[in-house]
């Protein structure tokens, strides 16, 4: 590869690699949620399990994607669920307080046995797969190809950079998670940050829809071109830059 191509591709992954860690520990986060009512060893058999069912969904969602990846439907479904990921965690940041208020006034309910928490996990491993994989689908999708042989429909290079990611994602959901937890206590705002730019991503893989040979909506070279690819990261980097400017502290807030 020629050295800008090797660039381009690098700094594509860093973005991946910093969008997993927000989202994985995210992810770690429900996760340890699901499972805070087991004991501590099953706690522990129901993690292991959980991410053992990360590695192997996301996994599959890539090699899935990547051989309907020409496919428009696909792409539109891909970008209004990205959206709507997006969106709906906004809504519920804005909400948290009245659902703070409707929980306390909730009945208890029973907690569910171990393999019901598993299976419980794994579903939300589907969910969490389903998210990282789309997102960097939609970030790698417009990268310049390479001389990498393909892989279903999409170019070697793109699948490899997706493929990284998502492992990366799942190591930091194993063994890093906690130091985005705490990264996220100090700077809180990254979180919402994050979901944005899963936004932003989504309208970006709306735009590759418009341009798609079978609907012609946008030129098809439009998501290739310089314009657009300079208003994609610019923007992207200025919401990362304010989400990890903002609130830098909980406990300034709070003095």
């Amino acid at each position: 590869m020629e050295t800008s191509l090797l660039l381009e591709y690098f700094w594509v992954l860093i973005i991946l690699v910093g969008l997993e860690g927000i989202l994985a520990a995210d992810n770690a986060l429900v996760m340890a949620v699901m499972v805070k009512h087991l004991p501590k060893k099953k706690r522990k058999k129901a993690l292991f399990y959980g991410l053992g069912g990360a590695m192997i969904f996301r996994f599959a969602a890539l090699f899935i994607i990547s051989f309907l990846v020409n496919i428009w439907q696909l792409q539109a479904i891909g970008a209004a669920y990205l959206l709507f990921l997006s969106l709906n965690h906004l809504a519920q940041k804005h909400l948290v307080a009245f659902q703070k208020d409707k929980q306390k006034k909730a009945l208890p309910k029973k907690e569910s046995g171990f393999w019901m928490t598993v299976l419980k996990v794994e579903v939300a491993d589907i969910a969490f797969a389903i998210d990282s994989i789309l997102a960097a689908f939609a970030i790698a999708i417009t990268l310049p190809k390479t001389d990498l042989p393909s892989i279903g429909g999409m170019d070697g290079g793109q699948f490899a950079v997706i493929f990284l990611g998502g492992l990366i994602g799942v190591v930091i959901m194993r063994f890093a998670a906690t130091l985005f937890v705490t990264l996220l206590n100090k700077r809180p705002a990254l979180e919402t940050a994050a979901f944005l730019i899963v936004g932003w991503v989504g309208v970006k893989l709306a735009v590759v829809t418009l341009s798609h040979p079978a609907l012609g909506v946008l030129p098809e070279a439009f998501p290739h071109s310089l314009a657009w690819k300079l208003t994609f990261w610019i923007v992207l980097v200025i919401i990362a830059v304010v989400g990890f400017l903002k609130n830098p502290k909980k406990e300034m807030l709070k003095s």
